[in-house]
């Protein structure tokens, strides 16, 4: 068998969460294949891609420069079709992030070969490799069997959870192709107001319209700040309504989250909600209406007028860390 390729994503030289779910989701992909699972590792020269083998990655390509620090479309496409080409991989795994929705169509389109995008289960069937991915907003699951060879992968970020097997991967370095940039990435740009995003978070304090009004959120960052390294995420309803900005929202078309931790708060619990976050470890739900569907999915429930519960779990949380 042709094995798996897992592309690798960096941030400041700094592997990111999704490779290590793109490791993992590839090495299942390769074991049930009988193949393979191979990495590659694209940055600076700081770069440390070692961690790979710690997840299965027999062999990690390393293309590392200077000018990689930021992702650089045609270098990464040139590189990744290259090693599928002389490898002849069966898959090509990457996650769906901001990096991965740009990449995955181009290395498709240059291999000739079909993409699946914004996956959130992967199996193999008499042969075939089966892809999960949510459709209508949430409403329904799509099942596809792909049986092309190669095909790209893009998986939704937060729904494989990273599993350590650890290996010998050796390390091969790549030289970093002569290629005629058409366009260059330059720099990002960080927030001036740096804050925990909801997607890496452990713990998530979420908001919806039972708020009421969009000053009533500083009783989730106050709760959010008790509990500490901890995030403030949103509904849809309030995104849309420009409560909050839209970094902050979790659900089908915004961010998906898992975190140990979730706080749905004044959120009813529509379907494209709980599509971003019904995979966290622990939910808390405090809502008034009793029978909000987010109570199907709650591990713990509060029936209640949040504007009294809010303050005082947050006052007790407050109690508990200063015992300590």
């Amino acid at each position: 068998m042709g094995g798996v390729l897992a592309i690798l994503e960096q941030r400041e030289g700094m592997l990111k969460r999704v490779s290590y779910e793109a490791l993992t989701a590839g090495r299942r992909l390769a074991e049930a294949k009988g193949g393979r699972l191979h990495a590659l590792a694209i940055g600076p020269a700081t770069l440390d891609p070692s961690q790979a083998s710690r997840f299965g990655a027999t062999t990690i390509f390393a293309a590392r420069d200077d000018r990689l620090r930021h992702y650089q479309p045609d270098v990464y496409a040139a590189l990744a079709e290259d090693l599928v080409r002389r490898n002849g991989y069966d898959a090509i795994v990457l996650g769906a992030t901001a990096l991965g929705k740009d990449l995955g169509p181009r290395l498709a389109a240059r291999l000739s070969c079909p993409l699946t995008a914004d996956v959130t289960a992967l199996a193999m069937e008499d042969g075939a490799i089966v892809v999960s991915r949510p459709v209508y907003s949430g409403k329904a699951i799509l099942k596809l069997r792909v049986r092309a060879v190669p095909c790209v992968i893009s998986l939704r970020p937060n729904n494989f959870y990273p599993e350590e097997s650890p290996g010998d991967g050796k390390l091969q370095e790549l030289a970093v192709p002569d290629v005629q940039l058409r366009t260059r990435t330059v720099q990002f740009k960080e927030p001036e107001t740096a804050k925990l995003d909801v997607a890496e978070a452990p713990i998530v304090v979420s908001g919806g319209r039972g708020l009421k009004d969009p000053a009533n959120f500083k009783l989730l960052e106050d709760l959010a700040a008790a509990l500490g390294n901890a995030a403030v995420g949103a509904s849809r309803a309030v995104v849309d309504a420009g409560w909050r900005p839209h970094s902050d929202q979790v659900g089908q078309t915004g961010k998906t989250v898992s975190p140990a931790l979730y706080f749905a708060i004044g959120i009813s619990g529509a379907i494209q909600h709980l599509a971003g976050m019904r995979t966290a470890g622990v939910i808390v739900a405090i809502n008034k209406d009793k029978d909000a569907p987010i109570f199907k999915v709650a591990d713990y429930g509060i029936v209640g007028d949040l504007f009294e519960i809010v303050p005082r779990l947050t006052e007790e949380i407050k109690k508990l860390k200063a015992s300590e």
